[in-house]
């Protein structure tokens, strides 16, 4: 099946150069890269001009398998026909509310709440009009005058169709001058919203796929803890009963997030968002995002503080200047005959992802802004590990960031990010990088801390870094005596429970690997232990059983919580003179504050406090991970005594259920000299 499915692939291939051929002889400007047959489409359809048609108050491109009408020259979405569908998009919804940019922002100067922008452009630019491409530009010069009303940027907004494609990519030039007013910029993003009639299959993985609830569903539902999450009591499909919906269950990791996206049944039409490059993406491979959710919609985040925080928001001050290139994202769309199952556009749907990835950085955007392959250099090397012994930094994470401190990457959204991962020898190949002034950034999954190089790298135009031998030594200070977990950013191997009967999402009934997405886990805590916390005990306890997942507070009724504190045991033959070491890696962190204890509950038994940290809601949010924290805590031998030794970690803040924090790793270290 795998040797059959490689064929297929590789003649589609074949296909796609010869169009390719025909293309470029028939017009010799052509700046199409065709890279594949699309389904179901003869080659007359394939070879079909692109046209544009201007209107009033509107264009309309079409290229003979789709067609695109755009409100001018606000630069909304407002209709896609495609095969044989008058509009994918919901055309109840009013013209504004279809297919759109938008950031969410604040003024200093306004006490309010963050304001909505959707970037509603002022005038068009036809940048480029032939029968091989159209691109249109969109745009929105920010003046003085607008401070109070609209985020402080000059909007471009970008959409191109090819000859040949089955969809159509966009992206936006977003600028700050000098001297414009100070601003918070939160998120940023395109929408589209689909016909609720029509869409109600969505898939984000081969794993996370399935029959989604309806707008209505979740009008007639029960909201619970927060907005987003809703108890479906009256669904128009009976087989959604008692089910939870929440848009967080559907996020994803930016490293896996390059296609999701809907599947309609008759006709089978699928429409997919595809992101080829994660560069202009906030907060690093492992920043969690929106995909897809019940709508239906569509989303591309470019940047926001999910599972992290405001400290991940953009904030400009003293006049900062700007400028930043959000895309281009390919919205792909894909058919098959009725005699095939509509699922099949799942797979088609990661072809054509692959293609698009392949193909970055793309040869045909029309702006100095975005540069092309040969404008862009490359870093390359090797990383190894020197911990107890020496090792090759095997699947290590290996980025470029804008310079900063250690770990700076996470809370990173300004400037562009780069980044790859090591073969089982540690060799790295960052391809494709922007011009610019970087730091260099890594962490190996298997060991806490991670590693920067301490000089800037300068990446230039078609110039090679090769940067050598980097050596990462972790964070130790003697040997170890116990450890809890595995050091990978992640409380993925801890215990997470089953949910709530009644609040469950049948998708991850039974999936070990995305169990933690189901709603409530945090009031699980109370039902495991109602009365006594969590006790570990070294040596005999099984961290993938006896460990919680998360340090939360415990539910005592009438919507009240209270403080919890854990405790770890383990005997010490003996204590040798000298300071032992902590090491506390965190996952995620909210409204918390871990006090660490040792050997008794008063002030005098107190070795550490991290004091209050965390903003990034990953446990209301179902997320395995927010930001990691990492605290090597030193311990005098006097708090320890040979025999048995208690180890308390108590998360102080107790008033919210969703205060606490994620364990990833603790280890304890004797002194460097036994």
């Amino acid at each position: 099946m795998a040797k059959m499915k490689d064929m297929i692939f590789a003649r589609k291939i074949l296909v796609v150069f010869l169009l390719h051929f025909i293309i470029s002889t028939a017009a010799s400007t052509s700046s199409i890269n065709t890279k594949r047959a699309l389904k179901n489409h003869s080659r007359v359809s394939v070879l079909h001009p692109v046209q544009l048609h201007n209107y009033d108050d509107h264009v309309v491109v079409d290229n003979g398998i789709f067609s695109i009408t755009i409100a001018s020259p606000e630069g909304i979405v407002t209709r896609i026909n495609y095969n044989g569908i008058d509009n994918i998009l919901n055309d109840r919804n009013e013209n504004s509310d279809r297919g759109y940019w938008d950031v969410n922002w604040s003024d200093l100067s306004d006490l309010k709440d963050g304001q909505l922008d959707k970037l509603t452009g002022k005038h068009l630019d036809v940048i480029v009009n032939n029968e091989n491409q159209v691109e249109l530009s969109f745009k929105r010069p920010w003046t003085f005058a607008q401070e109070k009303n609209q985020v402080s940027l000059n909007i471009d907004k970008r959409f191109i169709v090819l000859r040949g494609l089955s969809g159509f990519y966009s992206y936006g030039i977003f600028e700050r001058l000098r001297g414009w007013p100070d601003v918070d910029i939160y998120q940023g993003r395109v929408v589209f919203k689909l016909q609720e009639e029509l869409f109600r299959y969505m898939a984000v993985s081969d794993e996370r796929q399935r029959l989604m609830p309806t707008f209505e569903d979740r009008e007639k539902g029960k909201s619970l803890d927060f907005p987003e999450a809703v108890l479906l009591t009256h669904p128009s499909n009976s087989r959604l009963q008692g089910e939870v919906d929440d848009k967080y269950q559907y996020s994803t990791e930016n490293k896996d997030n390059r296609v999701h996206g809907w599947i309609c049944s008759d006709p089978p039409v699928g429409f997919w968002m595809i992101t080829p490059s994660n560069e202009f993406r906030n907060g690093g491979p492992v920043k969690q995002d929106l995909t897809s959710h019940a709508g239906p919609v569509t989303l591309s985040m470019f940047f926001s503080t999910h599972y992290a925080g405001p400290d991940l928001g953009m904030k400009f001050r003293d006049g900062e200047p700007w400028k930043k290139v959000f895309g281009p994202v390919f919205i792909y769309l894909n058919s098959v005959t009725t005699e095939e199952s509509p699922l099949s556009l799942w797979d088609d749907a990661k072809e054509e992802m692959l293609v698009q990835t392949n193909s970055w950085p793309y040869h045909f955007p029309n702006s100095s802004d975005y540069p092309r392959a040969n404008q862009r250099g490359l870093v390359t090397g090797q990383l190894v590990v020197q911990d107890v012994g020496s090792a090759f930094a095997n699947s290590a994470f290996v980025g470029l960031a804008p310079p900063g401190a250690l770990g700076s990457w996470q809370e990173e959204s300004k400037g562009y990010q780069f980044w790859t991962q090591t073969d089982e020898k540690g060799y790295f190949e960052i391809k494709n990088v922007r011009p610019g002034y970087y730091y260099l950034y890594a962490w190996v999954p298997g060991y806490i801390g991670e590693y920067m190089y301490q000089s800037i790298i300068y990446v230039l135009e078609g110039r090679k870094n090769r940067m050598g031998l980097l050596v990462h030594k972790p964070p130790r200070n003697g040997p170890t005596v116990w450890e809890i977990g595995v050091p990978d950013r992640t409380a993925a191997e801890f215990y997470v429970p089953p949910p709530n009967p009644t609040l469950k999402n049948q998708l991850y009934a039974s999936q070990r690997t995305d169990s933690f997405r189901q709603y409530g886990l945090w009031d699980r805590y109370t039902d495991l232990y109602p009365d006594n916390d969590l006790v570990y005990t070294v040596g005999v306890s099984n961290y993938e059983r006896d460990w919680f997942f998360a340090h939360v507070n415990r539910h005592v009724g009438n919507k009240t919580y209270v403080s919890t504190t854990w405790t770890v045991l383990f005997d010490l033959e003996d204590v040798i003179t000298g300071n032992y070491t902590i090491q506390l890696a965190l996952a995620s962190a909210t409204a918390a504050e871990v006090q660490i204890r040792i050997n008794g509950v008063g002030d005098v038994s107190l070795v550490f406090t991290t004091m209050l940290i965390g903003k990034d809601n990953a446990i209301a949010r179902h997320g395995i991970h927010g930001l990691y924290w990492l605290y090597s805590i030193n311990v005098e031998h006097s708090y320890l005594r040979a025999g048995k030794n208690a180890l308390y970690l108590r998360q102080t803040r107790g008033s919210y259920p969703f205060s606490g924090v994620m364990y990833d790793y603790i280890r304890l270290e004797r002194p460097p000299a036994y």
